[in-house]
C-alpha cells in the first residue's frame, strides 16, 4: 500500500461519511515482452522481433484510433491512466481501444502504470491533473526505454506540443503521429490516416491548398457563441436550440419545444458549419427576410480557391411500421421544406451545441478534376459524399490516382470559419465505384449497421447444433405440450428465420379457439449473457434485398428457434376463445412446444384459401381464420384504423449474376393480411396484460399524432381534385380515405392513401414509466395500447416484451436491468435508432437494385403526377414503384432558361400550355422515359424524362 486517504463525503440526505480510499503498487506487474527477463510469458503481446514499440499518450489514443487500427501498427503500449481518461472522455473512443487491446490478432498491450512501483507518481504542487497524467505517460515510456536493450527503440507518439517537447527533453524517442507516419517508408497510406488537429500544421497545409502558403484567407462564417452566452440566450428567448435534420448539404430544418413552427435554415453561411444531427442554437432572422414557397435563398458565392458543391439535392422522408416504403429516386423532399402557403419562420445557426459527427465516418469518393483543371502532384482533395445532406470534405491524400474510381470512408477533424469545407482525414477504401458489393458496404455504413461477426463469447451463448427439444422440456410444468394442433406458418417465399406459426378449431363448447405461436428465443437468450448484450447493440434484424444481418447467431434465428416445420418447437402462444360470430370470450397465455404441420408462403397460403376443393384441416383453417381476420379489419378500421398503401417492390433475381432481371409492385394478398391481423391481435394484448402488471416498466409502441401541417401536402392535391381530406381525427381521416373516389380510376384512392403514408410520424418503442398515459396512443392503428412481442427472432424489442410477460405470468423473474429507468431507457432509445436505420438500409437496398436494373436501360412507362411544383411534377410510376421529379423548365447549355413551354399552378395543382389552355393536373396519367444518368463523383441517380403517351407501347398502359 502506498497511501491512504481519508475524507468526508456529503450524502444525498445531508448526512456525512468518512471515505478511506488506499493505493497499492506491486513490483512484478509485466511488461508484456520477452525482451523483459522480468515479465510474465502468460501475458506477452508485443513481438521480440518487432523493430521498434510505440508508447502512444492520450491525445493520440483519443483523435488517431484510425491510425492506430491500421494492420501496420503493431507492439503498442497502452498505459492504464490513457485507458482510463479516454474511457471518462469518449465512450465511442474507448470501446474502439479495448477491441485493439482485447484483439488476440493484434499486438497491443495494456500497461498498468499506476500500480507499478516503478512508474506509479504523485501530482506536484500546482500540477493539474492533466499535466500529472501526461507526465505519468512519459515515466511509463522512460521504464521502457531503459529496460529494453539498444536494438529495440521505443517511440513516444504524441500530437500536444508541451508534451512533446518535454518527453524529448526527457530524453525520449518523441514524434508525431504525422512524422511517425511519414518515417514508415513501407506503408505510404498512414501519412492519410493521421487525423488533422487544429495546429498551425493544418493551417498552413490548408493556407496551401487554398492559394499560397501563408496566404490569409477570408471568413466566411460566424464564430459560434460561447457557451455560457447560448446558455443565457436560450433562457431568454433569444436563441433557440433543436436538432438540426439536414435535407441538402446547404438547408436543413429545425423543431424547437420554444417555437411553435417549424424553423427552416437556408444557406450555407445561415448553417454555419452545422450538420445533420447536430443540437444547435439558432437565432430568429427578421420576418422580412424569410423566403415563401418555391422561393430559393441566394447561393453564397465560394470563397477563392475552393471548389463549390454544384450537386446539392435533398433527401427523402420515413414512415411507420414499415408501411412506407420510399420510392428509389424521389423527390418529395420539396414538399419537406415548404409549406402549402405562407412562409416558414427562417433562422441562422449561432452555436453548436453538442456536434454529431460520425466516428465512423463518411462514404464518398474524390471529385474529379474539372476538365482543363491540373491537379498533378496535389495532396489536397474534396470528397463528395454518397449522402447529399453532407457537404464537400477536404482531406490530404497521396493516393488520389489510385482512389479517383473507389468508395472511401473519410472522417472529419474539424471546420474553421475561414475554411468553405469541413477538414478530414482518410480511413479505408470500400472498393470499386457501381460495384454492387461495395455499393452494399456504402449503405451499411451509411445507416451505421453492424456486419461485424458475432464474437466467440456470443457464440459460446449459442446450443450446439444439432438441437431437438427434450424430454426436460415436454415434462416442465410451465410449458404446454401443444404438438397435436393443427398449426401452420405462413411467410413469404425464402423465409428462414420463422418466428409465428397459427391455428384456428372447434372447441367442445361449440366456439373456438385461436392461437398465436411465437418463438420462444428468451428461453436461450438469457439477461446479462454477452448475446443478449450484443442484441441489444444491434437492435434489430436488417433486411437488404440479397442479404440478411442477423441480430443472432444463425444457428438461433434459422434452427433453433426457427418455427420450421415437421419439427417440435419451443414457443410463447397466445390462445383465444371466440364464439362462430368472433366475439372474444377469453383469453391466456403459455410457454408451449409445437410442431408446425407446415409453413407456407403467403401465395400457397392463398392457393388454399381460394381452391374450394382443398378440405384438409389446415385448408379449412385458413379459411376461417381469413374469414375471422377480415371481421377484425373492418371492426379497426370503424373505429379509426388507418388503411395506408406504400409502393414496395420486388425483384427477380438472376441466379448466376445475383443482379435484378425485372423488378415489379409487391402484390398484397389477403393472407397477407390476415397474418398481419393476427399479429396485431397478439401485441394489443400482450400490450394490455403487460401494462397492468408491470405499469411502471412495460414496453410499449406508441405512434404521435402528426402535426395538422405534416397533412397540408395531401390536402393541396387532394383539394385539387375535388376531394376533401379531414385530418382532425383518425378516424376523420380514414373516413376521408376511404370517400377518395374517383370515377373511371381505380387507382385513385391508392394514391390518395400513398401520400397519407408519408404524412405519418415515426412511430417508437417506449417504456411506460417514463410517458403520461394519454401519449401510449397509437395514431395509425387508433389502439390505446400496443406493443412488439410477435419478432423475437429479429426484433430486440420483442424480447424485452417476452420477459416481462414471462414476469407477468410468474414464468420467470422480471430481470433487474428492466426496473432500471434510466438503464432501460438507454436501452430503448438505442431501439429506436437501430429500427429507424434498418428502415433506411432496407429501403437503400431496394434504390440500388433499382439502379442497376435500370442500368444500360432505357425504359418508356407510364406513370401519375403526384404533386405540380413552381418549375416541374412529380410523377409515380406504379409498375415500379418509383417515383421522381420531371423539370419541365430546363436549362440550356449556357445555363440560361429558354422561354416556358408549360407554367405550373402550385396551388391549384395544374399544368396550363404558354397560350393558357389546360395540359394537366395532379393525378394525371402521363408517359415517361426512366434512365441512369451519373452526377458528379460518380453519384448515380434515375433521370425522368416527359413523353408523349403515344409513343408508350400499348402493354405499358395503365387500366
Amino acid at each position: 500500500m502506498l497511501q491512504r486517504k481519508q475524507f468526508v463525503k456529503k450524502t444525498k440526505k445531508g448526512g456525512v461519511v468518512k471515505v478511506v480510499r488506499e493505493h497499492y503498487l506491486r513490483d512484478d506487474i509485466s511488461s508484456g515482452t520477452p525482451l523483459d527477463p522480468e515479465s510474465d510469458p502468460a501475458v506477452n503481446k508485443l513481438s521480440r522481433d518487432a523493430s521498434h514499440y510505440l508508447v502512444a499518450d492520450t491525445n493520440v489514443a483519443l483523435h488517431q484510433l484510425d491510425f492506430l487500427e491500421h494492420s501496420a501498427i503493431e507492439d503498442v503500449i497502452i498505459t492504464s491512466v490513457v485507458l482510463e481518461e479516454v474511457r471518462h472522455q469518449n465512450q465511442s473512443a474507448y470501446q474502439r481501444l479495448r477491441t485493439l487491446t482485447a484483439a488476440s490478432d493484434r499486438r497491443f498491450f495494456v500497461f498498468s502504470n499506476e500500480h507499478h512501483r516503478d512508474t506509479y507518481i504523485t501530482a506536484l504542487p500546482g500540477e493539474s491533473p492533466n499535466d500529472r497524467n501526461d507526465r505519468a505517460i512519459r515515466v511509463a515510456a522512460k521504464w521502457y526505454d531503459t529496460r529494453m536493450p539498444p536494438s529495440m527503440p521505443v517511440i513516444f507518439l504524441t500530437n500536444d506540443a508541451d508534451n512533446l517537447r518535454k518527453a524529448q527533453e526527457d530524453g525520449l524517442r518523441a514524434m508525431t503521429v504525422q512524422g511517425y507516419a511519414q518515417m514508415r517508408k513501407d506503408t505510404p497510406e498512414l501519412v492519410d490516416l493521421v487525423a488533422a488537429g487544429v495546429t498551425a500544421e493544418k493551417e498552413n497545409l490548408a493556407s496551401d491548398s487554398q492559394g499560397g502558403k501563408g496566404a490569409k484567407r477570408k471568413r466566411i462564417y460566424e464564430d459560434h457563441r460561447p457557451t455560457a452566452a447560448i446558455t443565457a440566450g436560450i433562457k431568454r428567448g433569444i436563441y433557440h436550440q433543436g436538432t438540426l435534420r439536414a435535407g441538402r448539404a446547404q438547408e436543413g430544418r429545425l423543431v424547437c419545444d420554444s417555437l411553435a413552427d417549424e424553423v427552416l435554415i437556408r444557406g450555407r453561411v445561415a448553417l454555419n458549419r452545422a450538420l445533420d444531427g447536430d443540437v444547435v442554437a439558432v437565432e430568429l432572422l427578421p420576418e422580412e427576410e424569410w423566403t415563401g414557397d418555391g422561393q430559393k435563398t441566394p447561393r453564397q458565392a465560394p470563397s477563392p480557391g475552393t471548389e463549390e458543391n454544384g450537386d446539392e439535392a435533398a433527401a427523402g422522408g420515413d414512415g411507420d411500421d414499415n408501411q412506407v416504403q420510399v420510392a428509389p429516386g424521389e423527390h418529395l423532399e420539396d414538399d419537406a421544406w415548404a409549406s402549402t402557403g405562407g412562409k416558414r419562420p427562417q433562422a441562422k445557426v449561432v452555436g453548436i451545441i453538442k456536434r454529431n459527427w460520425r466516428s465512423r465516418g463518411y462514404a464518398g469518393s474524390l471529385q474529379p478534376p474539372r476538365e482543363g483543371q491540373n491537379r498533378a502532384g496535389a495532396t489536397s482533395w474534396l470528397v463528395v459524399p454518397v449522402e447529399k445532406r453532407f457537404p464537400f470534405i477536404r482531406i490530404q491524400t497521396r493516393q488520389a490516382d489510385a482512389l479517383m474510381d473507389k468508395r472511401i470512408v473519410v472522417v472529419i477533424d474539424g471546420w474553421e470559419a475561414d475554411s468553405m469545407f469541413p477538414q478530414g482525414h482518410y480511413v479505408r477504401t470500400l472498393g470499386v465505384i457501381g460495384d454492387k458489393d461495395t455499393e452494399t458496404e456504402v449503405l451499411l455504413l451509411e445507416n451505421d449497421i453492424n456486419t461485424a461477426p458475432f464474437s466467440p463469447a456470443v457464440h459460446a451463448c449459442v446450443p450446439p447444433l444439432p438441437w431437438a427439444v427434450s424430454e426436460a422440456h415436454l415434462q416442465d410444468p410451465r410449458r404446454e405440450d401443444l404438438r397435436g394442433l393443427p398449426i401452420c406458418s405462413v411467410d413469404p417465399p425464402g423465409c428462414k428465420d420463422i418466428d409465428d406459426a397459427l391455428h384456428i378449431r372447434d372447441l367442445p363448447n361449440g366456439n373456438m379457439e385461436l392461437g398465436v405461436h411465437i418463438a420462444d428465443v428468451t428461453n436461450f437468450l438469457l439477461p446479462g449473457t454477452a448475446m443478449d448484450d450484443e442484441a441489444a447493440r444491434r437492435g434489430t434484424t436488417v433486411y437488404l434485398v440479397q442479404r440478411r444481418i442477423d441480430m443472432l447467431p444463425k444457428p438461433l434465428t434459422e434452427d433453433i428457434c426457427s418455427l420450421r416445420a415437421n419439427v417440435d418447437r419451443l414457443a410463447f402462444s397466445v390462445l383465444w376463445e371466440l364464439t362462430l360470430d368472433g366475439e372474444l370470450v377469453g383469453c391466456r397465455f403459455t410457454k408451449s412446444v409445437i410442431r408446425s404441420r407446415a409453413a407456407f408462403t403467403y401465395a400457397e397460403a392463398q392457393a388454399r384459401i381460394d381452391d374450394a376443393r382443398m378440405t384438409d384441416e389446415l385448408s379449412e383453417g385458413l379459411r376461417k381464420m381469413n374469414a375471422y381476420a377480415k371481421k377484425r379489419r373492418a371492426a379497426r378500421a370503424a373505429a379509426g384504423a388507418l388503411q395506408l398503401a406504400s409502393p414496395e417492390v420486388k425483384f427477380e433475381i438472376d441466379t448466376e449474376t445475383q443482379n435484378p432481371m425485372d423488378v415489379a409492385m409487391y402484390q398484397i394478398r389477403d393472407t397477407n393480411q390476415m397474418v398481419e391481423e393476427m399479429m396485431l391481435m397478439a401485441n394489443v394484448t400482450v400490450a394490455e396484460v403487460t401494462l397492468r402488471a408491470f405499469p411502471a416498466c412495460a414496453l410499449l409502441r406508441r405512434h404521435p399524432v402528426p402535426a395538422p401541417r405534416q397533412f397540408e401536402p395531401l390536402q393541396q392535391v387532394a383539394a385539387a381534385t375535388g376531394v376533401s381530406i379531414d385530418v382532425s381525427s383518425s378516424k376523420a381521416l380514414s373516413d376521408s380515405l376511404d370517400g377518395a373516389v374517383r370515377m373511371g380510376d381505380a387507382y385513385f384512392n391508392t394514391l390518395i392513401r400513398i401520400l397519407a403514408t408519408r404524412c405519418m410520424t415515426q412511430a417508437l418503442y417506449f417504456n411506460s414509466g417514463q410517458h403520461a398515459e394519454s401519449e401510449y396512443v397509437h395514431y395509425g392503428l387508433a389502439a390505446p395500447l400496443y406493443t412488439h412481442f410477435t419478432s423475437p427472432i429479429r426484433r430486440y424489442a420483442d424480447v424485452l416484451v417476452h420477459r416481462v410477460l414471462a414476469a407477468t405470468l410468474d414464468l420467470a423473474p422480471l430481470p433487474p436491468s428492466m426496473r432500471d429507468a434510466a438503464g432501460l431507457k438507454a436501452v430503448v432509445d438505442n431501439l429506436n435508432v437501430r429500427h429507424r436505420n434498418a428502415q433506411m438500409a432496407g429501403r437503400a437496398s431496394v434504390e440500388l437494385h433499382t439502379l442497376i436494373f435500370f442500368h444500360e436501360r432505357i425504359v418508356l412507362a407510364d406513370a401519375r403526377i403526384t404533386k405540380v411544383r413552381s418549375k416541374g411534377v412529380i410523377v409515380f410510376i406504379p409498375k415500379y414503384g418509383i417515383e421522381g421529379t420531371i423539370h419541365l423548365t430546363p436549362k440550356a447549355e449556357d445555363g440560361s432558361e429558354p422561354p416556358a413551354e408549360y407554367t405550373m399552378d402550385e396551388q391549384k395543382q395544374t399544368i396550363r400550355h404558354c397560350d393558357g389552355q389546360l395540359a394537366l393536373t395532379v393525378f394525371d396519367k402521363v408517359a415517361v422515359k426512366i434512365q441512369i444518368v451519373t452526377g458528379v463523383a460518380h453519384r448515380r441517380s434515375l433521370s425522368l424524362e416527359w413523353m408523349s403517351r403515344d409513343e408508350l407501347p400499348e402493354s405499358e398502359h395503365m387500366e
